[in-house]
């Protein structure tokens, strides 16, 4: 991925992360497999881990510490009610956003 793009994700990636967690709850390690699944892959586990750790702070997501075979206990995030509330306002930007720079990049004023 070019600087270019590393640097408009690291802008969304908390948006489309709090999306993931809209479906299901997920720990850290399943939440970067997936973003690597996806396309994603120069994503490092550190980013996703500070990430989680400020939508947490932020109140975002509620977080359940799970017991784990191996090692400590995992925490598990999922979405809360606020996190929905700015989930959708982040989708109402989006679209606001790519509407305007598909006009842009079609020659519109």
């Amino acid at each position: 991925m070019g600087k270019q793009a590393t640097e408009i994700l690291k802008g969304i990636l908390e948006g489309i992360v709090l999306a993931f967690l809209s479906g299901r709850p997920a720990y850290g390690y399943e939440i970067t497999a997936w973003l690597r699944e996806k396309g994603f892959a120069d994503i490092a586990e550190g980013t996703v881990y500070a990430l989680l750790i400020r939508i947490e702070q932020r109140g975002f997501v509620d977080v359940e510490r799970v017991p784990s075979e191996k090692g400590p206990p995992r925490k598990v995030y999922s979405l809360n009610a606020a996190g929905r509330d700015y989930l959708e306002e982040f989708w109402r930007t989006w679209s606001f956003l790519t509407e305007r720079l598909e006009q842009l990049r079609e020659g519109g004023q």
